[in-house]
């Protein structure tokens, strides 16, 4: 049984190029498959010009499907629309598990329904907490439900996560496991030189959405910056809210103390990282943060909101 190689597929809309917490695990977790022997393979949407068969690092097999996301990089559900592409996929790979990540990807929900009319094994990653009363969670708890009514193992970031997929769909706990984010030490390590503390640097990097707290970072670092005059911040991350952020500064006239670096490529986060003394995570709503993980391993102080499975990953005082 131990050497047993299963050929997976891992489907998600959400991958590289675009950047974030599900698509570097997909990736990492791609790679860590193909070093024990198993063969894996990605599907998601086309991203731009991006479309077709891609071949990345470690012979990692990517299907850009041409399909185009309508609504913050999801595809337009369908329900059988999918059926003919995924069931190409299945048999041309000889598929034996199909992994589906993140509950509000369309293209998961649809892959893992198919594989199971097929009698493929499904897994299924849930990456994210819900609610349960505004009319948004409501809807995709229903879907999850329906999708996940006959999974084979669904998966869990953190036991708070865990506490919040058992509630929403149903599912019977002894069919969800916990298996938290890891960081490759390898690649997150703290600078050689120790860094000065004439100045105290607090790094950011996050998506600048709302639900990642950008608003409070907007009260908070003018607070802060009038408090502490040898503060000074580094934020990395691009999205909606960056505007705001942006207006703060020129506000507060704080052109000097507040760099904004736009969006960070995952392979340049460690050397933004090991520029600060203090990581700072805002979140309003988090299932198991990595990006704390990430800072802790580069040697940084890290202070975050209690929200989720955030205590899990940040050691509280």
């Amino acid at each position: 049984m131990a050497d047993l190689k299963h050929r997976i597929l891992m489907v998600s809309d959400f991958f590289y190029p675009n950047f974030g917490g599900v698509e570097n695990h997909i990736y990492y977790l791609s790679q860590c498959l193909l070093k024990l022997g198993h063969k894996v393979v990605v599907l998601t949407h086309a991203y731009g010009n991006r479309s077709g068969v891609r071949y990345m690092t470690g012979g990692l097999k990517v299907y850009y499907v041409p399909w185009r996301p309508f609504l913050m990089q999801n595809t337009l559900p369908t329900f059988y629309g999918t059926f003919p592409i995924i069931r190409t996929i299945l048999l041309r790979e000889k598929i034996s598990l199909v992994h589906g990540h993140q509950a509000f990807s369309t293209l998961c929900h649809e892959a893992l329904m198919h594989a199971r009319t097929m009698g493929y094994k499904v897994v299924f990653t849930d990456h994210s907490l819900y609610g349960f009363a505004d009319v948004g969670s409501i809807h995709m708890n229903k879907v999850l439900q329906f999708t996940l009514a006959d999974v084979t193992r669904a998966i869990c970031v953190s036991h708070t996560s865990k506490e919040n997929t058992v509630l929403r769909s149903g599912l019977p706990p002894e069919k969800v496991f916990v298996i938290p984010n890891a960081v490759d030490t390898a690649m997150f390590k703290p600078a050689q030189e120790h860094l000065g503390h004439n100045e105290i640097v607090i790094v950011v990097i996050s998506r600048l959405v709302y639900r990642k707290g950008a608003d409070l970072l907007v009260e908070v670092i003018p607070e802060v910056c009038r408090l502490y005059p040898n503060v000074r911040f580094i934020v990395g991350g691009d999205g909606p809210k960056r505007v705001r952020l942006e207006e703060m500064r020129e506000k507060h006239s704080l052109q000097d103390r507040v760099e904004m670096l736009g969006a960070v490529p995952h392979a340049s986060v460690r050397s933004v990282l090991i520029s600060g003394h203090i990581f700072l995570n805002s979140s309003l709503t988090e299932a198991f943060c990595i990006a704390i993980l990430e800072a802790a391993s580069c040697g940084l102080l890290t202070v975050s909101t209690r929200v989720g499975g955030v205590p899990e990953a940040c050691f509280t005082r």
